[in-house]
C-alpha cells in the first residue's frame, strides 16, 4: 500500500497485488530476517546514529561509546562522588549526540542533554517518547564551540551561574576528535574554525586544533569548579602537542581507567582511550599516575602508569645531537618521525642514493654515528607494539648505555637484518659477512661493515672531535679491538650466514645484495609490484623464518635495557 496526498490534497492510497500464490514473497523472506521483536525496539533506536554514513560520522568526529563503557564510567563516577551522586549532583552532557552515554542514569532531573545538529536532537526526544529517561525540555541543541551560555535553558544556566551549584555540576562528555582549525596539511579534517579556538589557541599552543581540547578549555576557563568525566586518548596526558595545555589545564585528575579504541564504534586504531575524572575546583598540574587498564571484554587486567613527559628530552633529541659531527663517508640514511608507536610505519634504513620522502628526521649514516643510529633504530623497533603502549613516548636515555658494548652489538645486529637496503641505488655498506663466510662468487664492493664490526675501522676526527668538544658518548667510550656479540646475537648472525650462502649458490645471485636483494630474489613481486609474502622454495623459507625467529630472540633480549637505561617511557603492569 502507497499512502499519499494527491493533487487535490486529499490523502488518499493505491494497492498492489500479488498473483504468483505467494512465491516472491515466499522468496523474499527467505533472503531476509522478518522485523524484529518488540522488546528489541528501544535497542534498535538507541542506535539509529548508525544509519548516518560513515564519512559522515568522521568528519564530525564521532566515536560512539559502547554501553559496556558507559557503564563502568558510571562505576567511577560513584567512586569519586558517592553513590548518590546522581541525585546530588547535576549532568550535562554538551557532546550528546544520540543520548547513548546517557542510558542508565537514573534521575531525569538532574541530566541536561545539547548538541549540535537539531537531527540527533530529534533522535534523543524520539528516544524519551520510546521511553528514555531524559525530559525533553533538557534536551536542547547548542554549539558549546561557538553558542554563549546565555542561550542555555534557564534551569541550567542558573546551576552555572551559581558558584556552589556550579561545584556540583559534573560535564560527562565524550567529546568530537576532529580537528578544527585553521590550518590545513595532509591528513587534517578541514572542519570550521571555532569562536573557542580563537579565543583560547594561544593557550592551547600545538592543541588547539583538537576538537576535544576546545571543549577542555572552555568548561576549564567557563566552568570553573566543575568535575568533568570525559572519554578522550590519553594524548592530552602524554602527548608533547599537549604540554602547552597541560600548563594551563590546571585541575586534579581523581581516577581514571583505559580501554582498546577499537571497542567504541567507528574506530579501528590500536591505542588506548580513557574515561578520566577530572575535578577542576581543585588547582594541580597533571603527575604521572596509576590507572586500572580494562580489555575489550570489559575485565579488569592489570595497571598502568601514565606519565606527562612534559621538560622531558626524547629519543630524537638524543639521535639529533649524536648526529651532528659526522664524517663525509655517508653509509645509510634512518628517516624516523616522532617519539611514539603511532608513527613506527615512517621509520627505517636505506641506502644514500634513494629519494627522500617530505617531512620526518632524515638522518645521515657514518661510522661516527652508526651505532647511535643502530641503538635508536632497535630501540624504537624491538618492543612490541599494542594498544596500550601506542601514546607512551620513547625518551632521551639515562648515562650507563655508552659503556654497555654488548647491547650496542645486539642493537647493530638487530638494525643489520631489519633495513630496506638495496643494491641497484648505491654500493651495499650494509654486508655483515665475509666473501669466504658466505661462500661469494667474487669479491663484494664493501667492507665496510666486516670491517667496523672486526674494529678495524679508524673514525675520522676521533682526536680532533675530543679535543672540541664534538665527541659524542659512544665515540668517546669506544674500544678498540672486536665488538663482542651475546649469544641471542650470534645466533641472528649465524643464521644470516646460512641464509646469504644459499642466496650465493643461486646461478644469479647478485654478489653485492643486500637482505632486502635476497628477499625479493626469492619472493618476487606481483603485478602491483608487492612484494610477495612467502618463496615457492621450501629452502628459502625455513631459512628465513630461522632467522627472524632468532631477531625476535634478540628483540627480547634487548627489550629489558631499553626499561633499564630509560629508553621507554611506559610502564604496565
Amino acid at each position: 500500500m502507497n499512502r499519499h496526498e494527491n493533487e487535490m490534497g486529499l490523502f488518499t492510497s493505491t494497492e498492489a497485488h500479488f498473483t504468483d500464490r505467494q512465491k516472491a514473497h515466499t522468496k523474499f523472506w527467505a533472503k531476509y530476517e522478518r522485523p524484529p521483536l518488540e522488546e528489541y525496539y528501544d535497542y534498535i533506536i538507541e542506535r539509529r546514529y548508525l544509519l548516518v554514513p560513515q564519512d559522515v560520522r568522521e568528519r564530525k568526529g564521532s566515536f560512539f561509546t559502547p554501553i559496556i563503557w558507559v557503564e563502568l564510567s558510571h562505576k567511577y563516577i560513584a567512586d569519586v562522588l558517592g553513590e548518590n551522586w546522581q541525585d546530588e549532583y547535576y549532568v550535562w552532557d554538551c557532546a550528546a549526540g544520540t543520548g547513548n552515554l546517557l542510558a542508565g542514569l537514573v534521575n531525569k532531573y538532574n541530566v541536561w542533554a545539547s548538541t549540535l545538529d537539531q537531527a540527533d536532537v530529534d533522535v534523543m526526544k524520539d528516544r524519551i517518547r520510546n521511553g528514555a529517561n531524559l525530559l525533553e525540555e533538557q534536551v536542547f541543541r547548542f554549539d558549546f564551540l561557538n553558542d554563549e551560555f546565555t542561550e542555555l535553558p534557564k534551569g541550567l544556566l542558573s546551576i552555572i551561574n551559581d558558584e556552589t551549584k556550579r561545584k556540583k555540576l559534573v560535564i560527562y562528555i565524550n567529546p568530537p576528535y576532529g580537528e578544527g582549525d585553521a590550518r590545513i596539511g595532509r591528513g587534517r579534517r578541514n572542519v570550521q574554525v571555532s569562536r573557542i579556538h580563537e579565543k583560547y589557541k594561544d593557550e592551547l599552543g600545538r592543541a588547539s586544533g583538537e576538537l576535544f581540547a576546545q571543549f577542555f578549555i572552555r568548561i576549564y576557563r567557563e566552568l570553573d569548579g566543575a568535575y568533568l568525566a570525559e572519554f578522550s586518548t590519553t594524548k592530552i596526558l602524554q602527548a608533547p602537542n599537549f604540554e602547552a595545555f597541560r600548563n594551563v589545564f590546571l585541575a586534579k585528575l581523581e581516577r581514571f581507567f583505559v580501554v582498546p579504541a577499537d571497542t567504541f564504534d567507528n574506530v579501528g586504531g590500536q591505542f588506548p582511550i580513557g574515561f578520566l575524572i577530572w575535578n577542576t575546583s581543585h588547582k594541580e598540574k597533571f603527575k604521572p599516575m596509576i590507572g586500572d587498564i580494562y580489555n575489550e571484554n570489559g575485565c579488569l587486567c592489570g595497571k598502568k602508569t601514565v606519565n606527562s613527559y612534559d621538560r622531558s628530552k626524547y629519543l630524537s633529541d638524543w639521535l639529533e645531537e649524536n648526529s651532528k659531527h659526522i664524517s663525509d663517508k655517508v653509509v645509510g640514511h634512518l628517516a624516523s618521525v616522532g617519539n611514539d608507536f603511532q608513527h613506527q610505519n615512517c621509520l627505517f634504513i636505506n641506502d644514500v642514493a634513494r629519494k627522500r620522502t617530505a617531512g620526518g628526521r632524515h638522518t645521515r649514516i657514518s661510522a661516527e654515528n652508526l651505532l647511535v643510529v643502530a641503538v635508536y633504530f632497535a630501540v624504537r623497533k624491538s618492543i612490541p607494539q599494542n594498544w596500550l603502549n601506542d601514546r607512551d613516548q620513547f625518551l632521551y636515555p639515562q648515562n650507563g648505555w655508552e659503556r654497555d658494548f654488548e647491547t650496542q652489538s645486539d642493537c647493530l645486529t638487530y638494525s643489520l637484518f631489519n633495513n630496506n637496503i638495496q643494491s641497484k641505488f648505491c654500493e651495499n655498506y650494509w654486508i655483515p659477512f665475509t666473501e669466504k663466510e658466505v661462500n661469494a662468487r667474487g669479491n663484494f664492493d664493501s667492507h665496510f661493515m666486516t670491517d667496523f664490526m672486526a674494529g678495524k675501522m679508524q673514525i675520522d676526527r676521533l682526536a680532533e672531535a675530543e679535543a672540541t668538544g664534538e665527541l659524542f658518548p659512544v665515540a668517546r667510550e669506544r674500544r678498540v679491538g672486536a665488538m663482542v656479540f651475546s649469544r641471542e646475537a650470534r645466533d641472528v648472525l649465524e643464521a644470516g650466514t646460512e641464509l646469504w650462502k644459499y642466496y650465493h649458490a643461486q646461478p644469479k645471485c647478485n654478489v653485492n645484495a643486500s637482505l632486502y636483494d635476497i628477499r625479493e630474489h626469492f619472493q618476487g613481486r606481483d603485478e602491483n609490484g608487492r612484494m610477495g609474502n612467502k618463496s615457492k622454495n621450501a629452502i628459502y623459507n625455513a631459512l628465513i623464518a630461522n632467522l627472524r625467529s632468532t631477531l625476535k630472540t634478540l628483540a627480547a633480549n634487548i627489550g629489558p635495557k631499553i626499561y633499564a637505561y630509560g629508553f621507554f617511557g611506559g610502564v604496565a603492569r
